[in-house]
């Protein structure tokens, strides 16, 4: 299953070199945006530790990788730094950060031909609201089926599912990360969907 939750290192943003250890100082990201594009590493840092986790769980999703999802996030926001003159004010930062993500991972996965998941903790705690160990065993190996549907998937159909249904972008959102028409998100949605239950169910090659 796809991790709900995960985190960087405490040094990942000091790892980057980009801003002295300074905490989140609650100011508007759009006022932190400004002022990073104008070479404030410090207002840079506050914008990296607001959206760390979410891009290190999202290519964490896409490598089945920790050390290659540590690496490919350091590229991503050094990446996002370099190119940040150029980013569009219109563009919802979270997005563009999510674009530049994808597109690094699927590099990576498209070279190795393959999509890895972190398999799923044997101390998995099933939703509190299932009756019992045989419950509890079924929905353990329901999610271990998951996980080998969605390894079987090209690397575009996953990267839409985790984006859509993991991260939980709107199909605006969908259209501006991975650059296409809201047209083809929702036909793209829709046949990743139904690749990825034909491979559940056991009917799909």
């Amino acid at each position: 299953m796809p991790r709900q939750v995960e985190h960087l290192p405490a040094s990942f943003v000091d790892s980057l070199k980009v801003a002295p250890n300074v905490s989140d100082t609650g100011r508007p990201e759009s006022e932190l945006i400004v002022l990073a594009r104008k070479g404030d590493q410090a207002a840079y840092g506050v914008l990296v530790r607001r959206h760390q986790d979410r891009i290190y769980r999202h290519l964490l999703n896409l490598t089945g990788s920790r050390e290659e999802a540590l690496e490919l996030a350091q590229e991503v926001f050094i990446n996002a730094w370099q190119a940040l003159p150029t980013w569009r004010p219109d563009a919802q930062f979270h997005t563009w950060l999510y674009r530049i993500a994808s597109n690094a991972a699927l590099d990576v996965l498209r070279r190795r031909k393959v999509v890895r998941f972190v398999p799923l903790d044997d101390d998995y705690d099933a939703p509190a609201d299932q009756p019992g160990p045989e419950a509890q065993l079924q929905a353990r190996q329901g999610l271990r089926r998951l996980d080998a549907a969605l390894a079987r998937l090209p690397p575009e159909q996953c990267e839409i599912v985790l984006l859509r249904e993991v991260e939980g972008l709107s199909y605006d959102e969908l259209a501006t990360t991975l650059g296409i028409d809201q047209g083809t998100v929702k036909s793209r949605l829709s046949r990743a969907r139904a690749a990825l239950a034909a491979l559940y169910d056991g009917t799909g090659k």
